[in-house]
């Protein structure tokens, strides 16, 4: 169906034991996405970076799935890439032909953090606060193209990834999405109710539906994590689900729509203090900007010795903070200290026995808030700058569309 819609999707292939993931990864390029079928949340899904990932991660795919024999998916994943949820409402009746009934895109919704986290754990914004308009006009035009091939009749969410200003089509679920309550307030119109009207046999024409314009506002979803009640667990995310529930913010603009997203999870970003920044080399580069940011809000920086060295080259002002390894005082003295108060760490390794995992954990145990993606480091830093700058408060929900 892609092919005849002339949409594109990551490389990928089916695989029913680990001589056939091997291969089709060698083909495609590695990292891949290994996806087990049959299971929900993402369960057993990850990222692997070589054959001896694979391998081990084949078997635990197979194991989590219940189905004798079932396939595993192994996709290209695509590195740094945007993802976007997109929500629509269609009318095509399920076994006709031709051109009746029509789909409306009912939200774009811009993931804050990167492809490869699952959506349910990811923030995201309505409407996309960096996405460029053309992008954005071509994602609603291949939603309404998939939902007219589908036959949807009622909701229909897909998930999409841009690199590199192409966008490829991650899978497409003709079904309501954990997305739709959040779509609804954000935009003011209950579109679970008029799904199931459309689903009853009501036409959109019949019921006055028509495509919105953005809001005037932004309203970011925010995910909840259980990881204060598990000591000691590593609070990396992945394409495993690991969420228990989702909160929103709304202001005017995205940086304090963001801001309060967090204070509703409760994570209290910081106005002033210390932040710790360690990152992996292949985002140290990348860190700069949010670092820069800090720095001019006035917040003084700790890093290890690789970001430190970054961070100094491109005239940020740091102090080069010793590892857990390189004796004390390190990171997790200031962390237990309360001298650090916000810590910003991407990961190289994960797993709760790894240096890294042992500072992420202990900036949990002592309410630290943490951000662990170079995108969640920028909104950070943005939301913060937004806070120091500008008085906030909050207003009934319905207000917001009052004025609209």
């Amino acid at each position: 169906m892609l092919q005849q819609l002339n949409l594109k999707q990551p490389a990928n292939g089916i695989a029913r034991n680990p001589a056939e993931a091997r291969e089709i990864a060698r083909q495609i390029g590695y990292p891949v996405l290994v996806r087990p079928s049959f299971v929900l949340g993402g369960r057993a899904m990850e990222i692997v970076y070589d054959e001896s990932q694979l391998n081990y991660y084949m078997t635990h795919a197979v194991e989590a799935s219940t189905i004798v024999d079932a396939p595993i998916l192994v996709d290209k994943f695509l590195d740094a890439a945007i993802e976007v949820d997109v929500d629509c409402i269609a009318d095509f009746d399920p076994v006709g032909v031709g051109e009746s009934g029509q789909a409306i895109v009912i939200g774009v919704m811009e993931h804050i953090e990167e492809a490869g986290i699952h959506s349910g754990d990811s923030a995201c914004a309505l409407p996309p606060y960096s996405l460029p308009p053309e992008i954005v006009k071509r994602l609603k035009e291949q939603t309404r193209a998939l939902a007219r091939a589908l036959r949807v009749r009622g909701l229909m969410n897909v998930q999409y990834a841009i690199k590199d200003s192409e966008i490829y089509v991650i899978e497409v679920n003709p079904r309501a999405s954990r997305t739709v309550p959040f779509v609804s307030k954000a935009t003011g119109i209950s579109w679970a109710k008029m799904a199931a009207k459309v689903m009853a046999g009501k036409s959109l024409a019949e019921l006055g539906a028509k495509e919105q314009p953005d809001p005037k506002h932004t309203s970011v979803k925010e995910s909840v994590f259980p990881f204060a009640k598990f000591p000691g667990v590593d609070v990396i995310l992945g394409p495993e689900m690991r969420s228990t529930g989702e909160v929103m913010g709304i202001d005017q603009n995205f940086p304090m729509a963001f801001a309060k997203s967090q204070i509703a999870a409760g994570t209290v970003l910081p106005t002033k203090g210390t932040v710790f920044i360690s990152v992996r080399d292949g985002d140290k580069d990348a860190i700069v900007g949010a670092a820069k940011m800090l720095a001019d809000a006035g917040f003084e920086i700790l890093a290890t010795q690789g970001t430190h060295s970054v961070l100094v080259k491109n005239d940020v002002p740091a102090t080069r903070i010793a590892k857990l390894s390189e004796g004390r005082p390190n990171i997790s003295d200031y962390i237990k200290n309360k001298k650090v108060h916000l810590l910003i760490n991407t990961p190289t390794k994960k797993g709760p026995h790894t240096d890294e995992g042992k500072i992420r954990s202990l900036a949990v145990l002592n309410k630290v808030p943490i951000v662990t993606t170079i995108t969640g480091a920028n909104a950070a830093a943005r939301a913060i700058q937004a806070m120091q700058q500008t008085d906030w408060g909050v207003r009934p929900l319905q207000e917001y569309f009052a004025r609209e």
